[in-house]
């Protein structure tokens, strides 16, 4: 693994990368919260570099080891900053892919610039369904969670809880289901992250963007009958987070999409089994023209 920076027109990207600078490149973007390309990627990048591509993992903006950007982070605004990090390492041609709030900026990046992209990845993805969960309570369950985001409250109970190890023992199983998977090592790294001195604000300022009274402001779906490029969806058939029915309603209308589905597994999907999940990424990797 090697950190680098580079430099784009509004400040300095850090990011992970792995594998020789002449494999082929997969591009791949952390989730919310206090993500990071290590906490997503650090398991899945060397596995892919073993299997013959090079890795490079971002740390978005405000998030891991990159300072916040001078602008709003915005769904759009963070797609347009995936092209822009593209463009500044130069690549040419690449596959992408995104877990969660990574994977609806991936959706994005590809609908807008899929003239380089050979393949799309979307784990446990944001942007396939129109709130924040389903069912009758649906309305209730997103007016109230607008007013959380409105009112700060959410943020308060968001930064308490990222901060107390109690609280995040209590969290990590939705996130990763395997006890195994969550060692007091990760515990420690996510607790690092939680307490940096921007921790959870770019991503309050993408809820206050994207959460709105009666549904998300992002909502790919009826974009995705022409998704321009193969399609790679992995879902944890334990996730709470999004619904599982939401995947494959999308790789129902994706025109050459393949939906994996992992037994088990909650959101953070690559985290509870990574053996199935790089299989997976593999195998479609190498199907790739």
């Amino acid at each position: 693994m090697q950190r680098s920076t580079v430099r784009l027109s509004w400040g300095s990207v850090s990011y992970l990368s792995w594998g020789s600078s002449q494999a082929p490149a997969v591009v791949l973007l952390h989730g919310a919260g206090v993500d990071s390309a290590s906490l997503s990627w650090g398991e899945v990048g060397p596995r892919l570099a073993a299997g013959g591509y090079r890795v490079l993992a971002p740390d978005h903006p405000g998030y891991g080891h990159t300072a916040p950007a001078p602008w709003p982070s915005t769904q759009e605004r963070l797609v347009a900053y995936v092209g822009e990090f593209v463009d500044a390492l130069g690549l040419g041609r690449y596959a992408i892919g995104g877990l969660s709030l990574g994977g609806g900026m991936t959706i994005g990046h590809v609908l807008g610039r899929p003239q380089n992209v050979t393949g799309a990845m979307l784990l446990a993805s944001y942007g396939l369904t129109g709130r924040l969960s389903e069912g009758q309570l649906s309305l209730v369950r997103q007016a109230a969670m607008w007013a959380m985001v409105r009112s700060g409250l959410l943020g308060a109970v968001t930064r308490w809880s990222g901060r107390s190890r109690a609280a995040m023992t209590r969290v990590m199983p939705a996130l990763i289901r395997d006890p195994a998977r969550r060692p007091p090592e990760l515990v420690d790294e996510v607790l690092a992250a939680a307490r940096s001195p921007h921790a959870f604000e770019a991503y309050g300022q993408w809820q206050r963007d994207e959460v709105g009274c009666t549904g998300l402001r992002t909502d790919y779906r009826d974009r995705l009958p022409s998704f321009p490029r193969p399609a790679l969806l992995v879902h944890g058939d334990r996730d709470s987070s999004v619904p599982v029915s939401a995947a494959r309603a999308a790789a129902h209308v994706m025109p050459d999409a393949r939906l994996e589905f992992v037994a088990g597994a909650a959101h953070w999907v690559q985290r509870d089994r990574p053996d199935v999940v790089v299989a997976a990424m593999l195998e479609f990797l190498g199907g790739l023209s």
